[in-house]
């Protein structure tokens, strides 16, 4: 067992992130101390599969040298380099332009960031300055999705639809704006795709008109609401609303800081949903979570105007860090492993994850299955007729994701009762059944929790 003093220091000094503080003070840290694969152990020794991938990231899996020593051999050469002053290194540019290539359409234009939170940001003054460029800058306003999230920064955690990036923050700006989630199981339009796909459209129509057309600027979609509990459109979705916003002539943003980097399945899960948005944001994967990096994609109409629109004036948007040598160096080599064989596993690997979870759907708790890829949810409830959510007398965000960790299994457990898959694309077939089984073994433990009995039988 790690020293009590570890677990001091934390309590004193770290502080963590979408925490309770005075919940993680009484509960202490959990010290993770090596990862292999799929595989992470704690300081005590205890071996887990990472049904999460750390926070949706570590995509590759844990333990590759290649990575490592890319890393490495960069840190020797060139540690640091900026980009501003004209000045760049090999690293950073060659992943600019083999992600470029590999984007979709005339996505040719990237901007490095340290993470999403900033890259959505960073899209944020871009748009602003596009608009302003093309002689509209009453184009202010900016249009998300509940449930939605797209980053935890200031003007990020705006868009972002989720209450808990709001309470106490005094956000979101009254110059961001909300649309109903597509969210199939608990949709009022009901499950058809057809009928949740036109109610979308009709009220992201209809928020533009009580804005003002002539207002808006953009609006921003994840293809797969990630920390909303992994909410899947229906097929078309995202399609239907690029559509849209070309009708409406506002920019289109898809969020891809989770599902990029064959989270879904391709490296874009824009290449299923086949659109060329304005703009894509992406991190996580595009590192594999080795090193922090995130990256923004602007088409090149975007890019053609705001360098038309500052002429020989700097865009004054910059990050100290922003095509750091180090972290392209990783993304080069991570995006190697990507197309020698880790989505092609992934591939596999989420058709299997997925026929594994919807075999849980007899369980007494499992409401719902939902999925693309390795990006599932599991949706526990205690009446499957009425929907009705585990109690919050349960706990379920801390005791299903602690039964989890006994069990071997680390997943996401939301506040609302629902399981969060996103394992990395290494994932053996063992692997991807021990996650399904562990999960069961969880799900079996949290049927005899007094809570949920009694909220049963209610």
């Amino acid at each position: 067992m790690y020293s009590n003093s570890l677990i001091e220091l934390d309590r004193a000094h770290l502080i963590h992130p979408v925490a309770s503080y005075r919940s993680h003070e009484k509960l202490g840290v959990r010290v993770l101390a090596s990862a292999k694969g799929a595989t992470v152990t704690d300081a005590s020794g205890r071996q887990m599969i990472d049904g999460f991938a750390g926070l949706w990231c570590v995509n590759a899996g844990y333990g590759h040298e290649s990575i490592v020593e890319a890393a490495a051999k960069q840190m020797r050469e060139l540690p640091y380099a900026t980009a501003y002053f004209g000045l760049g290194s090999e690293p950073a540019i060659r992943l600019a332009s083999e992600l470029a290539e590999r984007a979709p359409g005339d996505l040719n234009h990237v901007y490095f960031t340290l993470g999403g939170s900033d890259a959505v940001d960073s899209t944020i003054r871009f748009i602003r300055y596009y608009w302003i460029a093309r002689g509209e800058p009453q184009r202010d306003q900016f249009i998300s999705v509940e449930q939605g999230y797209h980053g935890s920064s200031t003007v990020g955690a705006g868009l972002t639809a989720l209450p808990a990036f709001h309470a106490g923050f005094g956000i979101p700006f009254d110059w961001q704006h909300k649309i109903a989630s597509h969210y199939a199981y608990r949709n009022p339009v009901g499950e058809d795709p057809q009928a949740i796909i036109d109610a979308s459209l009709a009220a992201l129509r209809r928020k533009v008109e009580d804005i003002g057309p002539e207002r808006v600027a953009a609006f921003y979609a994840e293809p797969i609401q990630g920390s909303g509990g992994v909410l899947v459109p229906p097929r078309g979705w995202m399609k239907a609303m690029r559509e849209l916003c070309r009708e409406l002539g506002i920019l289109f943003v898809a969020d891809e800081v989770i599902t990029g980097f064959g989270r879904t399945g391709p490296l874009f899960a824009c290449e299923e949903d086949e659109i060329v948005p304005d703009f894509i944001t992406t991190a996580k994967g595009l590192t594999s979570g080795y090193v922090p990096m995130g990256a923004v994609f602007m088409a090149d109409h975007v890019y053609q105007t705001i360098a038309d629109g500052a002429g020989a004036a700097a865009v004054g948007h910059g990050y100290t860090y922003s095509a750091h040598p180090v972290s392209a160096a990783v993304g080069l080599e991570v995006l190697k492993l990507y197309e020698g064989g880790l989505l092609e596993n992934g591939r596999k690997a989420g058709a299997r994850l997925m026929q594994g979870l919807e075999s849980l759907r007899d369980h007494p708790l499992v409401g719902d299955v939902r999925g693309r890829g390795m990006l599932a949810a599991v949706e526990l409830v205690v009446d499957k007729v009425r929907k009705t959510p585990l109690p919050a007398a349960a706990e379920p965000a801390r005791r299903i994701f602690d039964r989890a960790w006994e069990n071997g299994l680390v997943i996401r457990a939301f506040a609302n009762g629902v399981l969060g898959y996103a394992p990395p694309l290494c994932c053996t077939e063992a692997e991807i059944d021990e996650i399904v089984e562990r999960t069961r073994q969880t799900l079996d433990e949290t049927l005899e929790d007094l809570d949920v009995r009694q909220a049963l039988r209610a």
